[in-house]
């Protein structure tokens, strides 16, 4: 592989401007012919340092950008779009239809929190004379965003721009979520180039198996999980029913911090299959997020993209979401009863890794109870609530309050939408020959550790994306 001076570069080249050397704010930017076309445009997450970084401007002219290809709705891949909008692009957004639907409602939420956040911090401004605070962007930002979405299906090519085709290949990470396979072309040379996006493990629930692009010169792979193997899937089913079995007897409450796309219809789906075994019937089931609830409606309008077991109980029972023993909270009335509930209730809500949204306000109200169970059942990034639980902190600040961390907690891994090493490994090694790799979405001990598994055992070059590395795709070797 041949890099080039971020300055110059070749007239087919990738530059790496996010989800470099960290999990969040996905971004690359393909020139081809005098095209631009960029590839993912999300949200940094995690310390408020790095969160400061979306809203510096873009390190290239919005306007300047031809086309954007969209892999899936998770906002570290999708957030910033609204803003690549109020900036000056203009241009189509070309993603899975499914994914499309999810943005609808995942970049709403997005532009509701950025809004009450300027809100609460332009109290503070107006009281000390400062000069007030813009949310990143707004509803109507996002409205405007919606309206350029192409929503694509699996196996469809399409060409955005001259020399520059694509396909979408299930991914299996979340519902729609896709891997990309770029052709691009110049003076008679074709590169291809597969981007995994986020790829998901192999037999988990509702979803199919992530596809396999058997051909490729170049691949961009995530590497979230890179440098550690997660639990059997047996083993994981039954962690998750040891728990709820056990604490039926701790008289206490179980929360669940969700990622609202992709978890909370596994935990979900889950609780219907095992409703009985896992003792469910004993317990009040509560969905306690207005976008978890929005996005498990577009969950079961596509069940077309299930995997067989999904559609076999899908057809014989109907919406799988639906329990006896489970209630929707929509407002925020709704929300704030479950703080008056003590014992026998089962919260799922968010956000996954309890940065933000309703989970707060009952972790205020639960953590520092002694018959209190919570469950994390996702990836936790640096700097967030969540990791620092998962990381042994005795105590937390929310609001400006301590809270005491006294809630017994468990970590279940194997809930991961994230293929671990194993299941990386196994993808990349399903590509015929093997292409050169560059390793983005993943912390630095991740990407190491993989890097040395697919020199080690395939003898396949590795580059590790730094932050605006460019890359010449025509002078790959």
């Amino acid at each position: 592989m041949v890099l080039v001076d971020s300055r110059e570069g070749g007239s087919v080249d990738i530059t790496f401007y996010g989800a470099v050397e960290e999990v969040t704010g996905s971004c690359y930017l393909i020139r081809n012919q005098g095209y631009h076309v960029l590839l993912e445009c999300g949200l940094f997450q995690g310390m408020p340092k790095t969160e400061t970084r979306n809203s510096a401007p873009f390190p290239f002219e919005p306007n300047s950008i031809d086309a954007v290809i969209l892999s899936h709705a998770h906002i570290d891949h999708s957030g910033r779009l609204p803003l690549l909008v109020k900036s000056g692009y203009s241009g189509p957004i070309y993603t899975q239809k499914a994914t499309r639907d999810l943005c609808n409602v995942m970049l709403a939420d997005s532009a509701f929190l950025n809004e009450k956040e300027a809100e609460w911090g332009n109290r503070k401004h107006e009281r000390k004379g400062l000069p007030l605070i813009e949310p990143l962007y707004n509803m109507e930002d996002v409205r405007r965003t919606i309206t350029q979405f192409k929503g694509l299906d699996y196996h469809e090519a399409h060409e955005v721009v001259p020399g520059v085709k694509f396909i979408l290949h299930d991914a299996g990470h979340i519902l729609g979520a896709s891997i990309v396979e770029l052709l691009l072309s110049e003076g008679g040379i074709e590169r291809r180039l597969i981007f995994s996006g986020d790829l998901g493990q192999r037999g988990v629930p509702i979803l199919r198996n992530p596809e396999v692009v058997r051909d490729a010169d170049i691949v961009l792979m995530e590497s979230t999980y890179g440098d550690r193997l997660h639990r059997s899937w047996k083993e994981t089913l039954k962690e998750f029913r040891d728990i709820l079995l056990s604490a039926k007897y701790r008289r206490g409450n179980i929360l669940i911090p969700a990622f609202t796309v992709g978890r909370t219809q596994e935990i979900l789906y889950l609780f219907s299959k095992y409703y009985r075994e896992w003792g469910l019937d004993r317990w009040q089931i509560f969905l306690d997020s207005p976008m978890a609830i929005d996005s498990t409606e577009i969950y079961s309008a596509y069940s077309e993209l299930y995997d067989r077991e999904a559609r076999e109980i899908s057809s014989e029972r109907g919406n799988f979401f639906h329990l006896p023993n489970f209630h929707l909270s929509r407002t925020t009335e709704d929300s704030m009863k479950l703080n008056q509930i003590r014992s026998g209730a089962i919260i799922i809500a968010g956000s996954g890794m309890c940065t933000g949204g309703r989970i707060k306000h009952h972790l205020k109200h639960n953590l520092w109870r002694r018959d209190c169970h919570l469950i994390i059942s996702g990836f936790q990034a640096q700097g967030t609530v969540g990791r620092s639980i998962v990381d042994g902190a005795r105590f937390i600040r929310l609001w400006g309050e301590t809270i005491k961390v006294v809630a017994t907690v468990h970590t279940i891994g194997g809930l991961s939408a994230h293929a671990d090493q194993q299941g990386l490994l196994a993808w990349y090694r399903q590509i015929n020959g093997t292409p050169p790799v560059v390793l983005v979405h993943g912390e630095p001990g991740a990407q190491g550790e993989l890097r040395h598994h697919l020199e080690s055992e395939m003898e396949a070059k590795v580059v590790i994306a730094k932050p605006e590395m460019r890359l010449d795709l025509l002078s790959l070797s």
